[in-house]
């Protein structure tokens, strides 16, 4: 008769690059004592954060299994990772689309029974263990050696083995944006004595989440050569308004003839410098994807949440499925968050199905209400509503003629839905589908800058900007406007 044994296994993977060079690590752990039973580790060469957690995975079961050959049915083994993708798609609860997550999940499914398994989620904060083990064996690749399990050094990094006055390491592969700036604060922290400057480099921010170091989406600020660059609500370029291109380019207004009133954004802006206990997790990191483009777009008409809602055009199709094959490329996004206007839902969908994933809807995310502006261009509405339009690119308190939001009221629904989704989803990679007014603003916000910020960044349709978010109050604006992906 078989005797009984549970063990924990505890796995996890990296790429530098995403996909580059990558690695994973996995331990069987003694759920008794807490001590490590085996250890595994590899570099795998060129693949993606989620081809390597999966290989972690099937290494820790393997190492499992094999600890106790004779316990057949008996044994019993608990996964802990930080990747949700995996611990959901082995646990039943998400579909598995990917095919080259397919033939790893089917092969880590024939290691051991079914029901001999269950899984759990846990922050990176509680993983370090893997993780230090994948983050060896991608040296060791570097350097062209093979990882040996007799020159480990990942289990001094448990929880047990650290000495009170040691900090924490700081998580994810040498190299990444996360950890660098973790590093940084972490440096400055522990050299401050009396206390850092309060404010220094000030970077306004809101909560932290996890996983992969997927965390740093695309790299680079590409933006089309032949964009307006200066509208409210114009197309790709300076105005937070109008949907994408849909609204005529304008002059940015001169603020030193009007000095845009700065609204209250005391709810809106979280708090800012170094002066606090750092947060040395990694942030949480929203990826803001701008919908593809409408009928609306290319004549830059005002397009809002008080119009037609219109879809996607033919060319606003084939934009999302270039972000699509992007993302699934990059296997980075965790989670999709989209504005409910159907142009943001339609080309959520198209990132959705190359994931995986399902596509949440927050009602924050929505584009500005132009009021009676909407679908007019930017001339129309100069001609038509000159004073109230003149007054709207002066204040943020304004709103457009016929009862439409103010940027004020805007950056208070988008500050709200920021600090909801950096909440829910702790320790994810995110990707918000929304438009111009929303992505600016969270930028904006991002900076601590004033509110005639939005009228001097340029937003192409289906551009890639990110923010990422410390659970110290600090944000960091991480990419503006990549459009490398839809050449």
């Amino acid at each position: 008769m078989s005797v009984a044994r549970q063990v924990v296994v505890e796995a996890d993977g990296g790429s530098r690059g995403n996909p580059g060079p990558a690695g994973y690590g996995a331990v069987v752990i003694d759920p008794a004592t807490g001590e490590p039973l085996a250890e595994a580790a590899e570099y795998i060469g060129v693949a993606t954060n989620n081809v390597a957690e999966y290989r972690g995975l099937i290494a820790g079961l393997t190492a499992a299994k094999a600890l106790f050959p004779d316990a057949g049915d008996a044994l019993r083994v608990h996964v802990r990772m930080d990747s949700k993708l995996v611990v959901e798609q082995m646990s039943g609860r998400w579909k598995i689309k990917h095919p080259d997550m397919k033939p790893l999940a089917a092969r880590a499914a024939a290691i051991l029974p079914p029901s001999s398994v269950t899984y759990e989620w846990i922050p990176r904060a509680q993983n370090k263990h893997a993780d230090r083990l994948a983050n060896e064996a991608m040296d060791a690749g570097r350097d062209g050696r093979t990882w040996e399990a007799s020159a480990s050094t990942a289990a001094l990094d448990t929880p047990s083995a650290r000495t009170a006055s040691a900090p924490p390491p700081v998580q994810g592969p040498p190299g990444d944006q996360a950890a660098g700036a973790a590093r940084a604060r972490a440096a400055l922290a522990a050299a401050r004595g009396a206390a850092a400057p309060e404010g220094l480099f000030p970077m306004p921010g809101a909560q932290e989440p996890e996983p992969p170091v997927e965390a740093a989406p695309v790299t680079g600020t590409a933006a089309p050569a032949a964009e307006p660059s200066a509208a409210p609500g114009a197309e790709p370029s300076a105005a937070p308004a109008p949907e994408p291109s849909e609204a005529p380019v304008a002059p940015a207004p001169d603020s030193s003839a009007a000095p845009v009133a700065s609204a209250p954004e005391s709810a809106a802006t979280p708090q800012t410098g170094w002066g606090s206990a750092p947060d040395l997790g990694a942030p949480a990191t929203l990826v803001l994807l701008r919908h593809g483009e409408t009928a609306l777009t290319p004549q830059k008409r005002f397009s809002g949440s008080g119009g037609t809602d219109p879809e996607l055009s033919a060319t606003g199709r084939d934009q999302a499925e270039r972000a699509a094959a992007h993302f699934a490329a990059l296997g980075t996004v965790q989670e999709i968050v989209s504005s409910p206007l159907r142009r943001c839902r339609e080309t959520a969908a198209a990132v959705a199905a190359r994931l995986g994933l399902d596509v949440h809807v927050d009602e924050g995310l929505r584009e500005t209400d132009f009021g009676a502006w909407e679908g007019l261009t930017f001339g129309e509405v100069r001609e038509r509503h000159g004073d109230d339009l003149t007054a709207w690119l002066a204040s943020p308190d304004a709103a457009p003629t016929g009862g439409g939001e103010s940027f004020a009221e805007v950056a208070g629904r988008v500050a709200a839905a920021r600090d909801r989704i950096v909440a829910r989803y702790a320790g994810r990679t995110v990707l918000l589908v929304t438009h111009v007014t929303p992505i600016k603003t969270l930028v904006r916000l991002a900076l601590g800058a004033p509110p005639e910020a939005l009228f001097r960044m340029e937003l192409s349709a289906a551009s890639i900007s990110a923010v990422a978010y410390y659970g110290d109050g600090n944000a960091s604006v991480r990419l503006l406007n990549d459009t490398s992906h839809l050449r």
